[in-house]
């Protein structure tokens, strides 16, 4: 059976250039649904949704659709109307050619004031005496029911022999119950018989043949039998197998030992800090620009992160065990980058590639050490770095374009008399007139 996914709505929002969290009308008929989903998690701002000619046997997963004025899920295998109450705004329910026998489930309806129209035709309980007048008055919001206007004055009438019809409606469907059971003993035997028919070699054609030729009754079982034959015929045609289907690839997600494994399967670039921040691991993750944020799935456990891109895994092995109900993951509006941020359980008391205010004390050589004071929470915590020295201290003597620069001026300083005066020169220095002036 087909299931409601994302890709599946996102394919019919066409006409909403396929953004789904601002989508206010979708169309799901003729998709071999089965089961109602996800809509009201990715789709909370739907005011028409349409559902009909699907397998849906239950109504439910939709009490978070608040603003929904529209809601047509006619020709599915419903039985009993229900799990509607959340729907404040709902103006129009449609139930056409369904399989709804117990007609006392409408009272649910009581809660969805704006309610204003209400198709069950081609129901089993419209087949009982005393349908229409049992609706109207149940459901006193209506204003049309099957497509005809309700009077005033029908209403006063049907309100005047409610306990009369109440009893024909449920006279009705203790007559339907039996006419159900009776179905669903018919095609449990039907399928029994199916079993034993089928030949070993009988090829797909003969096959085909003979489920369509075989006897087909108005039953939620037998539509259901008949999606499966076809969908199961498709799948044959275009070459889909079951053991295509297992193939499906599954990542190693750990190690035999339980160790979490690192991997990138959607090759998206990110940056894992661990550095710049005492108090916190940062993960920068760069995920396309205008990825909608229902495509990504984050997490973050005490020893590892994983984000799921689209079904893809980015697992990352974290250095240092984190606190996982503090930490945050938020979206840049401006790069659509994903941004994790996970406090540490134990605040990292050193700190590399950061520049930190420093002092050293007196009795220490401060050319061979630096001890950075950090103070938090009236706190101090001293990390001492020591530093490998090689080459000289200064950058600017590795500058090689300056050494016939240097060499110049060497050569054309010269000292004067009156320099060589203003020097310092020593009590015991003699000045022997025969050597020459140095230059």
């Amino acid at each position: 059976m087909v299931r409601i996914t994302i890709d599946l709505i996102r394919k019919r929002s066409e006409h909403n250039e396929g953004e789904i969290s601002t989508l206010e009308e979708i169309s799901l008929h003729q998709e071999n649904i089965d089961k109602i989903e996800l809509l009201d998690k990715v789709c909370r701002n739907l005011k028409i949704l349409l559902l009909q000619y699907n397998i849906i046997p239950k109504i439910e997963n939709l009490n978070m659709l608040k603003r929904l004025e529209y809601l047509n899920l006619a020709l599915n295998n419903i039985e009993v109307i229900e799990n509607l109450q959340g729907l404040e705004s709902l103006k129009k329910l449609d139930l056409t050619i369904n399989f709804i026998g117990d007609l006392r489930s409408v009272k649910t309806l009581r809660y969805n004031e704006n309610l204003e129209q209400l198709m069950l035709t081609g129901n089993p309980c419209t087949d009982y005496e005393g349908y229409r007048k049992y609706v109207i008055s149940t459901l006193p919001q209506l204003k049309e029911l099957d497509m005809v206007e309700i009077l005033r004055s029908e209403r006063i009438k049907a309100l005047q022999v409610y306990a009369r019809a109440k009893g024909d409606v449920i006279r009705g469907y203790e007559n339907y119950k039996k006419i159900r059971e009776a179905q669903i003993k018919q095609f449990r035997e039907k399928e029994k018989l199916k079993i034993t028919e089928i030949k070993e070699n009988e090829d797909e054609d003969a096959e085909n043949e003979r489920f369509w030729k075989q006897k087909s009754y108005h039953t939620p079982e037998d539509r259901i039998a008949i999606v499966e034959h076809s969908l199961k015929a498709e799948e044959k045609k275009h070459g889909i197998s079951d053991e295509t289907k297992k193939q499906k690839f599954v990542p190693k997600l750990f190690s035999p030992c339980g160790k979490p494994y690192n991997m990138n399967h959607p090759k998206v670039p990110f940056i894992l800090n661990d550095e710049d921040d005492r108090d916190n691991v940062i993960l920068d993750v760069g995920v396309y620009r205008y990825l909608d944020t229902s495509y990504i799935d984050v997490d973050i456990q005490p020893t590892y992160v994983r984000v799921t891109i689209k079904g893809k895994i980015l697992q990352l092995t974290l250095p240092c065990e984190i606190l996982v109900d503090k930490s945050s993951a938020k979206r840049n509006v401006t790069t659509g980058s994903l941004v994790i941020t996970m406090p540490r359980l134990h605040p990292s008391m050193t700190l590399h590639g950061t520049s930190i205010t420093s002092r050293t004390t007196k009795n220490e050589n401060p050319t061979k050490k630096d001890n950075a004071v950090i103070s938090i929470k009236n706190q101090i915590f001293t990390s001492t770095r020591e530093f490998l020295e090689i080459g000289p201290p200064r950058i600017d003597e590795l500058d090689f374009s300056k050494i016939f620069e240097n060499s110049r001026k060497k050569v054309n300083r010269k000292l004067t008399v009156d320099q060589i005066k203003e020097k310092v020169i020593p009590d015991d220095f003699i000045d022997n007139p025969e050597v020459p002036p140095l230059e």
